[in-house]
């Protein structure tokens, strides 16, 4: 959950997950609505696929590994998190590297190009790797900062190449973004008895969405009807603005299906529901 995403946003998520998933079972046998419904808000879905195949294999082996190698086998587990898990839980002696740890090295080595994890693995304190690996981490979110640097509280100053050299906040450089693409769509809120439209999301898979004008024929008889508001959401580079309007439609598009409204504002959501529809559905009910 950490992965992209601030700590403070996380710990709601984090707390609701654990009680709802307690252990890698409970996780391995939840099914995909459930596990996106729990997830539903934090983004880059794909995270929590593969927390679930990962869980999916620990159940199996029926103990947790406990080394790197095994580790990183795991479905969502990279180089970074494998090394975390297997210094700050088993005393394992492998360097993580995070952005924070890079910036850290590359301002004490004044290099922006180097290899950080060769970097890192020779500056590891073998004796004690999980504290080792979460005092650099620390000191990048904490002191050595991207813009600011807290130089004078830092307890490596004196060993810095780039602070001798006045080159710290240009270190470890910029990572060019792609162009934002600016898009234009119209939400439509259709009701029937209770229930509410919806299909399955084209923008973020395994969610369900409300369905736009687009999504419908001219034969399926869609009449728009009042504008609700409107609301700006960005995925990635992708900057989208919405406008929101009620409905009716005489047929409905292939493959939406009719939800009890119920379901989908529920806290926790009993549908996956997509964040868009969800800003969509705030506006409908402030109105």
């Amino acid at each position: 959950m950490l992965q992209q995403t601030r700590v403070a946003a996380v710990i709601p998520y984090y707390e609701r997950f654990l009680a709802r998933f307690p252990n890698p079972a409970a996780l391995a046998e939840a099914s995909e609505d459930d596990l996106l419904a729990m997830w539903s808000g934090l983004g880059y879905y794909s995270r929590a696929r593969n927390l679930q195949k990962a869980a999916r294999d620990v159940a199996a082996r029926g103990t947790f590994p406990d080394s790197y190698d095994v580790l990183r086998a795991l479905a969502g587990i990279g180089d970074y998190t494998a090394a975390a898990i297997a210094s700050i839980a088993f005393d394992r002696p492998h360097a993580a590297v995070d952005g924070n740890v890079k910036r850290v090295i590359a301002r004490l080595m004044n290099d922006g190009s180097m290899n950080f994890q060769k970097a890192a693995d020779e500056l590891l304190d073998r004796k004690d790797p999980g504290r080792w690996n979460q005092a650099m981490m620390e000191l990048g979110a904490t002191v050595c900062l991207p813009r600011e640097p807290l130089c004078d509280q830092c307890p490596l100053a004196r060993n810095c190449e780039a602070l001798k050299h006045g080159s710290a906040r240009d270190l470890p450089g910029k990572k060019i973004k792609p162009e934002a693409i600016h898009l234009s769509r119209t939400l439509v809120i259709v009701r029937r008895a209770g229930g509410v439209l919806l299909k399955p999301g084209a923008r973020v898979k395994g969610f369900w969405d409300l369905p736009e004008g687009a999504d419908f024929k001219k034969s399926d008889g869609l009449r728009l009807g009042a504008k609700l508001g409107e609301f700006r959401h960005t995925i990635t580079h992708r900057n989208y603005r919405f406008t929101v309007q009620e409905a009716r439609a005489e047929r409905i598009p292939e493959g939406a299906r009719w939800f009890f409204e119920s379901e989908i504002t529920a806290v926790p959501a009993k549908v996956p529901l997509s964040t868009t529809a969800k800003k969509a559905m705030r506006l409908a009910k402030d109105r």
